[in-house]
């Protein structure tokens, strides 16, 4: 039995002028699946998030999510109805504390408007309570407690790329786009990041499509994987499928590699095995521990 479709994208169009950015790009992603969306550097794929969370209007094509067509609605009301994304510039505000950019991602759940917050009036400041309590949670299950009262922009880059993940999932979403998240981190951080994402799907039943060209993270924990290269769709297959089109090496090395015989794509990109993934940045808890802080 197949799981419904999170997310459904048909026939997106995407022009700047002469420049057609996307060009007919249509895509899939079931309900608790981890995807991957992978590509050379301009193949339009952070432009793809862009159309999908409604930062551009795209010229053609139809968006999807959660069984509605969200084509038309804002930013804010795609995010209402439960998408989350992260930024491959990061999405923290570096004069904030790590708490304070947690509960500020969850400000459409304050049931209270900015008016009445500035105010104090009356109620505000016992969901303030439980918004501080929510966000010392999602801080926790990311092992960021101890520099939870730091400031952002003075933490190392893993640190403030982990606080961006923690802030899309304290918008309560279900599905995250994270957009490049193993980018800046050090191998071993890389396996860790794995773990984590396989942790938010099964655990937290979130679906996730993620932008990466950390080709060795895709195969570990991707479902599917889609390959873009100059705006459309070059193919699309399990990872294991992927890594060994030619046409993908040829995208990625150049067209006379794609000549060559045996080549694996994960063979560009080498990474140290590790017999256990570190916990940070991204550390989740065990069940015990869930269990013992309830």
């Amino acid at each position: 039995m197949k799981r419904r479709h999170m997310l459904k994208v048909e026939g997106l169009m995407l022009r700047f002028g002469g420049l057609q950015v996307l060009n007919d790009l249509s895509l899939t992603v079931r309900e608790g699946q981890i995807v991957g969306l992978i590509g050379p550097n301009g193949a339009g794929k952070t432009s793809c998030f862009n159309c999908l969370t409604g930062i551009y209007q795209p010229q053609g094509g139809r968006v999807y999510f959660d069984g509605r067509e969200v084509s038309t609605l804002p930013t804010h009301r795609r995010a209402r109805r439960g998408m989350a994304r992260t930024w491959q510039n990061l999405g923290v505000i570096d004069t904030l504390t790590v708490t304070e950019n947690v509960m500020l991602a969850q400000h459409q759940r304050t049931g209270y408007s900015a008016l009445a917050g500035m105010l104090g009036l009356a109620g505000t400041w016992h969901r303030e309570r439980e918004l501080r309590r929510d966000a010392a949670e999602i801080i926790d299950y990311f092992g960021l407690e101890d520099v939870a009262d730091e400031r952002t922009g003075e933490l190392p880059y893993g640190v403030r790329k982990t606080c961006d993940m923690a802030m899309a999932l304290a918008s309560d979403p279900k599905m995250l786009l994270l957009d490049e998240p193993a980018s800046g981190l050090s191998p071993e951080e890389a396996h860790g990041l794995g773990d984590t994402l396989r942790e938010l799907r099964d655990r937290l039943k979130l679906t996730i499509l993620m932008i990466e060209h950390h080709v060795p993270l895709v195969a570990e924990v991707c479902d599917y994987v889609y390959v873009l290269n100059f705006g459309e769709l070059l193919t699309e297959g399990k990872p294991e499928e992927i890594q060994r089109h030619p046409e993908v090496i040829a995208a990625y090395l150049g067209g006379a590699a794609a000549e060559e015989e045996d080549i694996d794509l994960s063979d560009t990109i080498k990474i140290p095995a590790v017999e256990e993934p570190p916990e940070w940045p991204m550390r989740v808890r065990s069940e015990g521990d869930a269990n013992g802080a309830a």
